[in-house]
């Protein structure tokens, strides 16, 4: 290869990683696997190798891939969170060996899991925890101390007052309480995270530190960073300090006089990795004296003391025996593959979600298939290829009906997903009801998750109409349902049947109407029934709403269910008409609105409420139409814009004179 091909080469997987870095360690949603990643970190360090003059300051192999986001304060770290280099076969452990050995007399290495969650460094004054902050890229972070303070397992006073102590850790999510958050996210309609990994980091970096707390993080802290108080000189020493300070450290750190024994751990730590409830992608091995890693020093992005082994993802052949459909609580139909087992990373797996039709269609994959499977992240089973079809296989395709209630499915303009639309689908019951029962929707208060599990365990309920059937004596059958906690939660039924029409049309769960489009809805209809009799063009002249909403609409209410449904909420008294569209006061009219930032009493969804109440509208973007821009507490983007196009901004204090 000469340099200009080279040249050309280097500049394409340049952007390509600086590409998946941001994905990764900015908006944790990474698209391509670890290995892959390495993949292609691995060619530009040979094409870097072999052309010296290609390496450039700003390369990807010169610096940490993610940088500190501008939601949260910057930390400058007083020492370098650096990263570490990668090996994939033991012939590079053998060389890193080497190298060592060239600069140190008889190193003793410790060989520890390498966790796969996000680094962060946590600081203490006096024994106080005082900061926490993300590894960003390596000399500049974010500073996450209050969401660092919501983990158990981080001290927040030390066992012993040192006067000061910067640890080194990685933030976690246990394998269990991913597969929690999975089932809740997609009871809520949410979009799953992809891996712990990608969770904890997600978690972590959350403006609102609420969310971090009920997300249950954990942390492995497994450097001293800095210390005053304690002479520490080696790192098996260190590790026992923490633990001996409160500190969670890793749970196996063994050391090693040789670098046979060295890969003989790494193997053990490779053999056990698909037993652990946390992710590992490899094992660190460092030198273990301190006096011994001065010497050895570091480059301008690894230190040479430590070196990291990444494990290859297992892949086996197997058999695709059949697919099967499972209706998911949000009604999407997802494709399951039932394969012959075999073992991968420490289990046994015959099962793997093939995700969609277009998943399916892109690989081929058809029942009888010989395919490769491999878990991605190490704990979630995927299909990476067919090897061979059998001769008498034909492509798989969708059903046409939902296999829980027969209702037609639908695959909307471009969605992956096929839906089933049936507002009374059995497999939906219990998304619909939270959803039902939701602030923004019938707001009916004291019916959260649990209790309607709860309801739908004890089959009290079926069907969101089946809520205004209930009574406080049937409540009173749940376990730990008193008799006055069953009274308020049958008043909160029966004060959402005086609800505006918005609000029930937003609690049916319309594909692609939002609470928006559900008050445009209403503000143009003024009851169920004249929806009913409403056609697509319609509403598609509403303003504010496209093609693709009315379509969903008029799909929607052309349902038999849809109409059994209403009907049982008119029977039980529960309001289908909209309130008159005349504002009691219109001092808002022709007004529109910003809100950005949290306000100190009310919430976006009352502060608009009390918008639309007085005529006016809100925005959700700033420009020079815009009246005013009501900023609460951590306003961004949006304050700037408007001080930038002269929009008055507003706080609460001046919203409240206003009305």
């Amino acid at each position: 290869m000469d340099f200009h091909e080279a040249e050309k080469q280097a500049a394409e997987l340049a952007a390509q990683i600086r590409y998946h870095n941001k994905k990764y360690y900015d908006e944790d949603a990474p698209e391509i696997d670890d290995s892959e990643y390495d993949a292609l970190y691995r060619r530009l360090e040979n094409l870097e190798a072999e052309f010296p003059e290609l390496v450039t300051p700003d390369s990807p192999t010169q610096s940490v891939g993610g940088h500190a986001l501008v939601k949260f304060s910057p930390v400058t770290h007083a020492v370098p969170m650096e990263s570490l280099h990668d090996s994939f076969s033991e012939q590079e452990l053998i060389d890193f060996d080497r190298r060592v050995r060239a600069a140190v007399q008889d190193p003793v290495y410790i060989v520890e899991p390498k966790f796969d969650g996000l680094s962060v460094s946590v600081e203490y004054r006096d024994g106080l925890l005082v900061r926490g902050s993300t590894r960003g890229d390596g000399t500049v972070g974010e500073d996450i101390t209050e969401n660092i303070r919501t983990i158990r397992t981080v001290p927040k006073r030390l066992k012993e007052p040192l006067p000061f102590l910067e640890v080194r850790g990685e933030v976690y999510m246990s394998h269990k309480v991913f597969f929690e958050l999975s089932a809740m996210q997609e009871l809520n309609g949410e979009k799953p995270f992809k891996n712990p990994r990608n969770a904890a980091a997600g978690s972590l970096r959350q403006k609102n530190a609420k969310i971090t707390a009920a997300r249950k993080l954990d942390i492995f802290v497994f450097n001293v960073q800095q210390v005053n108080g304690a002479e520490l000189t080696c790192h098996d020493e260190a590790l026992e300090f923490l633990k001996r300070l409160g500190f969670t450290v890793p749970p196996f750190f063994t050391p090693c006089r040789t670098v046979g024994e060295v890969i003989a751990e790494v193997r053990r730590i490779g053999e056990m990795r698909g037993s652990l409830d946390y992710s590992i992608d490899g094992a660190v091995v460092k030198v273990n004296s301190f006096e011994q890693r001065r010497t050895l020093g570091s480059t301008a992005k690894f230190p040479r003391w430590a070196e990291a082994f990444k494990y290859p993802p297992e892949e086996k052949e197997t058999k695709l025996q059949k697919i099967e459909i499972n209706v998911g609580r949000t009604g999407v139909l997802t494709p399951t593959g039932v394969f012959e087992p075999v073992m991968l990373a420490g289990t046994t797996v015959s099962r793997a979600t093939l995700h969609n039709q277009d998943f399916i269609a892109e690989k081929d994959i058809r029942v009888g298939d010989t395919v490769v499977l491999r878990k991605a992240g190490e704990i979630i089973p995927e299909v990476v290829s067919v090897v061979s079809h059998t001769p008498d296989s034909v492509p798989f395709s969708m059903p046409e009906t939902c296999p829980s209630c027969g209702a037609p499915v639908v695959r909307e303009e471009g969605e992956a997903a096929t839906r089933c639309a049936n507002p009374e689908c059995p497999a939906q019951l219990l998304r619909h009801l939270i959803h039902f029962c939701s602030r923004d929707a019938m707001d009916i208060d004291g019916f959260g998750p649990a209790v309607l599990e709860r309801l739908v365990t004890e089959e009290l309920v079926a069907s969101p109409a089946d809520l205004y059937g209930l009574t406080a004596e049937k409540l009173e059958q749940l376990e730990r349902m008193g008799k006055k906690s069953a009274e308020n939660r049958m008043n909160a039924v029966e004060a959402s049947k005086q609800n505006d029409l918005y609000r029930l049309l937003y609690a049916l769960g319309i594909p692609h109407i939002g609470l928006k489009a559900a008050k445009l809805l209403a503000g143009r209809f003024s009851s169920v029934d004249e929806i009913f009799r409403a056609s697509e063009e319609e509403i598609a002249s509403i303003d504010g709403f496209g093609g693709v909403m009315a379509e969903s609409v008029r799909r929607f209410f052309d349902l038999p269910n849809t109409a059994h449904l209403i009907g049982r909420l008119r029977d039980a008294s529960v309001n289908l008409t909209a309130a008159s569209n005349t504002a009691e006061d219109a001092r808002f009219t022709g007004k529109t609105f910003v809100l950005t930032g949290t306000l100190p009493t009310l919430s976006r969804a009352q502060a608009t409420e009390i918008i639309e109440k007085h005529g006016g509208r809100v925005s959700g973007s700033v420009s020079r139409k815009t009246d005013y821009v009501l900023a609460g507490e951590d306003a961004g983007s949006k304050l700037a814009k408007a001080n930038q196009l002269g929009v008055p901004v507003i706080s609460e204090a001046d919203f409240n004179k206003m009305i």
